[in-house]
């Protein structure tokens, strides 16, 4: 493993995880962004159970991301007159542990910055298998020769599609789409978060997601991803003649700080690995608003970094152990969407979602399950071989 040289796709989440465990195995580790730095902002991401917390425990990190966590925010979801429907606990939007996005990216590069390399502002243009290695251009750097490559760059992976084939044979559009939008000041009605519905479009602002938080059903749209100006109008024209105090929010997409859109979307492939490329996160499993995607990049990088220490750096054992230690795990990744949960078709199904907050019962049975879910896998001790 000393000598293993390693390069990693994606410095969000899952690829620092990843150079955080491979670093302190003795690997090279070096991770590449397309993004002149670390992003800042994005939504809040959340850890849940007790798998979720050994992992963070074992990394060092578990302290400091209690210390940077938002704690969890009520949901107050209303009505056109601001009158409160129901109210989403915090337990179950934010989980056990609650931490904006950016801060825990923050603190992952913190902690992998002294004993890693990182290149912002470039990315993957060719990967070449070698009998000894994988051959590596970018668009910005020389070329350089790795042992291993690892696709963490999220869903639309440029990894997976170099070294798999086109996004389209693994990635399946799922009906709606959902924008984040920083908006300067909130809109909320004098509480912390609230959530306004019609049928097909939700709304929420206040609260740790980010000031303007969108979901609404589409088909499925032909955008460039780069084109924001573009994004921004899609989004207006999707709540074209909605209620609430939604035309003041759209008025302000225009000089929105930050904005993001995107499809929700789930991942399906057959295998994990292909030679000596690997996925890892929501490049191998992600499914958008699943509500594990940062538990599963965070325990994924856990195992793989594991069973690499376990098998000395023989990647095909370690590939192959990898998935089959994970997939069980990461099936949760393949259940439906978010979607209808967030921007319910009708009418009638808003109400019976709200209803499902007003029941103890059956908001205890959805904590239970997310638990369950958050909790099933067995993991090794790999720093002591057990």
């Amino acid at each position: 493993m000393k000598n293993l040289k390693v390069l990693i796709s994606g410095a969000s989440i899952a690829g620092p995880a990843l150079a955080l465990w491979l670093a302190r195995y003795g690997c090279t580790v070096t991770v590449v962004e397309r993004h002149p730095g670390v992003r800042p902002g994005g939504q809040a991401v959340d850890f849940k159970g007790t798998t979720h917390r050994k992992v963070l425990e074992r990394m060092g990190i578990l302290d400091e991301v209690i210390r940077r966590q938002t704690g969890g925010t009520d949901q107050t979801i209303i009505d056109a007159e601001g009158r409160a429907q129901a109210v989403i606990p915090g337990e179950f939007t934010g989980g056990d542990i609650e931490i904006r996005r950016g801060d825990l990216a923050d603190l992952l590069y913190e902690r992998t910055a002294e004993n890693c390399e990182y290149l912002f502002g470039d990315t993957i243009t060719s990967l070449t298998e070698t009998p000894d290695g994988v051959d590596v251009t970018f668009a910005n750097a020389r070329p350089r020769r790795f042992d291993l490559v690892v696709g963490a760059d999220g869903i639309h992976s440029n990894v997976r599609r170099l070294a798999f084939g086109p996004e389209a044979d693994y990635v399946n559009f799922l009906g709606h789409y959902y924008a984040l939008a920083e908006l300067g000041e909130q809109v909320a009605e004098g509480q912390d978060a609230v959530m306004y519905n019609e049928p097909g479009r939700m709304v929420a602002v206040g609260g740790p997601k980010a000031s303007g938080f969108f979901v609404f059903a589409s088909p499925e749209l032909d955008y460039d991803r780069t084109d924001t100006d573009t994004q921004r109008k899609l989004l207006a024209a999707a709540y074209r003649d909605a209620g609430w105090r939604v035309p003041e929010l759209i008025e302000k997409l225009p000089d929105a700080r930050e904005f993001y859109l995107d499809s929700l979307a789930r991942v399906t492939i057959d295998h994990y690995s292909r030679g000596r490329v690997v996925l890892l996160g929501d490049a191998a499993y992600g499914n958008t608003l699943g509500g594990f995607g940062t538990g599963l990049a965070v325990v994924g990088a856990y195992v793989l970094a594991g069973e690499l220490l376990a098998a000395n750096g023989d990647h095909r054992l370690a590939f192959a152990r990898y998935e089959e230690q994970f997939r069980g795990y990461a099936k949760i990744s393949q259940r439906g969407s978010a979607g209808p949960f967030l921007a319910p078709p009708s009418r009638l199904r808003i109400k019976l979602r709200d209803w499902t907050f007003k029941s103890r019962f059956l908001l205890g049975m959805m904590l239970k399950a997310t638990d369950k879910f958050a909790t099933d896998i067995e993991l090794k001790d790999y720093a002591s071989g057990s």
